[in-house]
C-alpha cells in the first residue's frame, strides 16, 4: 500500500486531492492534526513516512518543503509554479510524448497549471507535427472560475455583501508577465510566448481555454488540424469532440466539466479563422485531477484511478 501526504491540505488544491484519495483501498494516508499542519518538524516527519508527498503550498513554502524532504525518500509532486519549468523536475502532462515514461521512475513531479494545461494541448501537438511555426506569434484567452484564485478569492465571491464588480467578469495578467506564461512557451515548444488574457468570472469552477488562429498560420488546412487532434486525444483523460459546440446548440460553456477531472479539445470556426478550444475543470485536470493522474503514473497504477471522467 502506499502511504501518501499531502503538505498543504487545506488548500483548494489539497482539499480536492484529499476527497479524491480518501475514498481509495490502495493509499493510505497521513494526516497532521490542525496545530501541528505548519509545524516544520513534523512535516518533514510525515515526508519521511510517505512514499509520495503533494506539495499544495505558495511558491516559497513550496520550496522550502522541497528542502524539508532532503535526506527523506518521498518522491514530490509539487502543485506550486516553483519547480515547472526546471530541467530537474518531470513535468506532470502526461500527454507529452515520453512524459508517462518519465513519470513512471520520476523522483520530482512539477503539477502543471491550470490555464497552461489547455493551452499546452491545444498547441504543442500542432508544433510538434509541424502545422504551426515554432516562432509563431499566438494568442490567448481563458475562462476560469474563481476557485482558481485560492481561498481569499473564493471568499470574496462568496462574502454575503461582495463587490459588485464580482458580479461581471474580471481581465487580469494585464501586465503581460502571468506565471504560467514560461511554461506555455516551452512546453508548447514556442519561441514567444503567447500574448495572454486570462479572465475570471463568477462561477465557482470551470475552465474554458481558446486560442484563435488564421488559417494562414497554418502549414495545413482545418482538416489537418483536427486530424493531428484526433490522432492525439483518445483519452483516457483527454478527448478530442469535433461536435462539441453543436451539442450545445453553438455555445460552449465554461463550466461544462465542474468536478471532473478529464479535458475536451475541439475546433471551432471556419476554413478562415478557427478557434481551438480546451475545456475542464480548473481544479481537476488544471490542478488535483492533474495531480492525482500523475501520482497513478509514479506508483504504477491505472493513470484513471480515482479520477472523475
Amino acid at each position: 500500500m502506499t502511504t501518501v501526504f499531502i503538505d498543504g491540505s487545506a488548500g483548494t488544491t489539497g482539499l480536492r486531492i484529499r476527497e479524491r484519495l480518501r475514498v481509495r483501498d490502495d493509499l493510505r494516508l497521513l494526516t497532521l492534526p490542525e496545530d501541528l499542519r505548519k509545524d516544520p518538524a513534523s512535516r518533514r516527519d510525515a515526508m519521511r513516512d510517505a512514499d509520495v508527498t503533494f506539495l499544495c503550498l505558495p511558491d516559497a513554502a513550496a520550496r522550502e518543503a522541497v528542502s524539508l524532504a532532503d535526506g527523506t525518500n518521498t518522491r514530490l509532486i509539487d502543485t506550486s509554479t516553483a519547480h515547472r519549468t526546471s530541467p530537474d523536475w518531470v513535468y506532470g502532462f502526461p500527454e507529452l510524448p515520453g512524459t508517462r515514461e518519465k513519470l513512471a521512475g520520476a523522483e520530482r513531479v512539477a503539477n502543471p497549471g491550470c490555464h497552461a494545461s489547455g493551452f499546452i494541448a491545444l498547441v504543442a501537438p500542432l508544433v510538434r507535427t509541424g502545422l504551426l511555426r515554432a516562432d509563431a506569434k499566438l494568442s490567448c484567452f481563458s475562462l476560469t472560475g474563481y476557485s482558481g484564485g485560492g481561498k481569499a478569492m473564493i471568499a470574496s465571491y462568496e462574502a454575503p455583501e461582495r463587490d459588485v464588480l464580482l458580479d461581471a467578469p474580471r481581465q487580469y495578467g494585464l501586465t503581460q508577465a502571468h506565471k504560467h506564461l514560461p511554461e506555455m512557451r516551452l512546453y508548447a515548444g514556442l519561441e514567444i510566448p503567447p500574448l495572454f488574457c486570462p479572465v475570471v468570472a463568477d462561477f465557482r469552477c470551470g475552465m474554458e481555454v481558446t486560442v484563435p488562429l488564421f488559417a494562414d498560420d497554418l502549414r495545413g488546412s482545418v482538416s489537418d488540424v483536427r486530424a493531428v487532434y484526433a490522432d492525439c486525444y483518445r483519452g483516457p483523460v483527454i478527448r478530442f469532440d469535433p461536435d462539441a459546440a453543436e451539442a450545445e446548440g453553438g455555445f460552449l460553456s465554461a463550466g461544462a466539466f465542474d468536478g471532473r477531472d478529464d479535458l475536451q479539445v475541439t475546433v471551432c470556426g471556419n476554413a478562415e479563422r478557427l478557434l481551438l478550444v480546451a475545456r475542464f475543470d480548473n481544479l481537476g485536470k488544471g490542478a488535483s485531477g492533474a495531480a492525482i493522474q500523475n501520482l497513478n503514473l509514479l506508483i504504477g497504477q491505472d493513470e484513471t484511478a480515482g479520477l472523475v471522467l
